[in-house]
This record gives structure tokens, sequence and C-alpha cells, in this order.
């Protein structure tokens, strides 16, 4: 059985949506340069914010279960528009940086891999549509 996903928007300002995802209200906009009233990020970093969402859980997720005790974890992306319209991410770049002692470089490449080539369904679909690549950084 397919599982649906339904998310709602209702207009708040000039050009702000107003959503509510799982009890979890998330307001996109427009900057004042173009006639918003910047209440929000504007929609399309939201799918990058969400690439970071999806595979630092399956990353951290895998990482546990293989025992690896990460002090911390960041994520960076960054993606470069094109310049014609529609303007589209011609490419997304991931950066994660892990803090630890002692981390097993081979551990966080094979959850990262994983996450990336198999459990990511953000990365999944932004995949199809231009390239996603990746870099491992680890501080002790």
């Amino acid at each position: 059985m397919m599982v649906k996903t339904k998310v709602h928007g209702s207009l708040t300002g000039n050009m702000g949506f107003k959503m509510v995802l799982n009890g979890h209200t998330l307001i996109t906009d427009a900057s004042e340069e173009i006639g918003g009233n910047n209440l929000g990020p504007p929609p399309k970093q939201l799918l990058l914010a969400g690439l970071i969402g999806c595979t630092g859980i399956d990353v951290m997720s895998i990482l546990k279960k293989m025992k690896v005790d990460i002090e911390d974890c960041n994520i960076e992306v960054e993606a470069n528009n094109t310049q014609e319209h529609p303007k589209v991410y011609e490419n997304i770049h991931l950066t994660y940086r892990f803090k630890g002692k002692d981390l097993p470089l081979e551990k966080i490449e094979k959850a990262v891999a994983l996450s990336q080539d198999k459990y990511c369904g953000v990365s999944a679909m932004l995949k199809k549509a231009t390239p996603v690549t990746y870099e491992i950084v680890i501080n002790q």
C-alpha cells in the first residue's frame, strides 16, 4: 500500500505560506526586495535543509548501530544556482564534519555512503535532477 504525504499551505503576508507538518509550523517567504515580508526561509533552500536533515538522521542512526561515539557532527551543503529561469541547483555538495576521539574513518565513510547510496530519499530525489557530491572531514 502506498503511503501518501500531504502538506497544506495558507497564504500569510504578501507571498509567505504557513504550513503545518506533523504539528510543526513552518513559514516560507520571499525577501522584501522582491515583494515578500521575509517571514521565513525561501522554499528552495528548504530542499537543502531537508537533505541535511535526511542524511544526518541516517548517518547518526547507522553510526549508533556501529557503536561509533561521535562528539559532534555538522553538515554543510552548498549548491550553485543556474542563471536562467527556472533557477535550479546545478550541483549540490555536502561536507560532513565529525568530531571525536579516535574516530574510525572507514565506519564513518560506510555510514555516509549508505545514506547517500541507499537510504536518504531526499538525496535520491535530488540526484534525479542534479549531481550530489560529498566529502568527509574528521577533527579530533
